[in-house]
């Protein structure tokens, strides 16, 4: 897709089953484990934008097992078969021609993939599904993009792959200064990275306060924000107080909810409509 895209625009993938290989791995950060994964499954594997994300299916870490996504007729039929154990993650950067998918993961012990991450070596295997589809979002004049440390490797691969000349305004949420990573961004964009110093995540208004202070250039502007989906509310309705339309202005994107595995990520944005 090449035309301008004026209007928030989705295509679909065909759903492929992947099992894929751990190539390199590196902590960027004292909380964030990058990983890349390869392998002859990843043939024929898309991710075209930003915020596209794949299902990495997890090996029991107490048992080993590790059952893997079954595709047929482009669905998969084994979501919620025994032994099942899978994550949604954005993809933080695909090389189509070194053949390498990179995920951003947050180490931490409250989930199977910040728990993985933290020993991954080269060799280990992770099931992959998707991405299923990508979303085309509108191109403006200037963008703001606000994000917590989980919507950040798709808020980072946003900036990195933006024009040279991109006009740019960032407010990334993380734990402390030694969070912050350098971003290959546009010559003179903003990116203001905002420390939680303690608090646990999904509990500040960080993100919002920083909007409510942020005055939108003349032009056409975009903003995209992702992170904890209750924390988003609030700047989900000022944006619309600002006049801004959802799909063509903004999209605010839930990706995770305190308390609750695999957020639906689309009940999350609807749930306050």
């Amino acid at each position: 897709m090449t035309a301008t895209v004026t209007e928030r625009t989705v295509e679909m993938y065909p759903l492929k089953s992947r099992l894929l290989e751990v190539v390199n791995v590196r902590r960027i950060t004292p909380r964030m484990v990058r990983v890349d994964l390869g392998g002859s499954d990843i043939a024929g594997l898309r991710s075209d934008n930003f915020a596209d994300h794949v299902k990495l299916w997890f090996p029991n870490p107490e048992t080993g097992e590790h059952v893997l996504p079954v595709v047929e007729d482009d669905r998969c039929l084994n979501f919620r078969a025994p032994g099942v154990i899978y994550r949604d993650y954005t993809v933080r950067r695909f090389d189509a021609k070194a053949r390498l998918l990179t995920i951003d993961f947050v180490v931490h012990d409250n989930g199977p993939g910040g728990r993985w991450a933290a020993t991954a070596q080269p060799g280990d295997r992770l099931g992959v599904l998707g991405p299923r589809g990508t979303v085309y979002y509108p191109e403006a004049d200037h963008y703001v993009l606000l994000a917590d440390e989980t919507a950040l490797p798709a808020a980072a691969r946003r900036i990195e792959e933006l024009p040279r000349d991109a006009s740019v305004t960032a407010f990334f949420e993380v734990a402390d200064a030694a969070e912050e990573q350098e971003l290959d961004a546009p010559e003179g964009a903003e990116i203001t990275w905002l420390h939680r110093n303690g608090a646990a995540p999904g509990t500040t208004d960080l993100l919002l306060r920083a909007l409510e202070q942020t005055e939108f250039p003349k032009g056409r502007v975009f903003v995209w924000a992702g992170g904890e989906a209750d924390a988003l509310k609030p700047i989900r309705r000022l944006l619309k107080e600002r006049g801004l339309v959802r799909g063509r202005d903004f999209e605010v994107d839930g990706y995770w909810r305190r308390g609750v595995s695999n957020l639906d990520h689309h009940a999350a944005d609807d749930d306050d409509e």
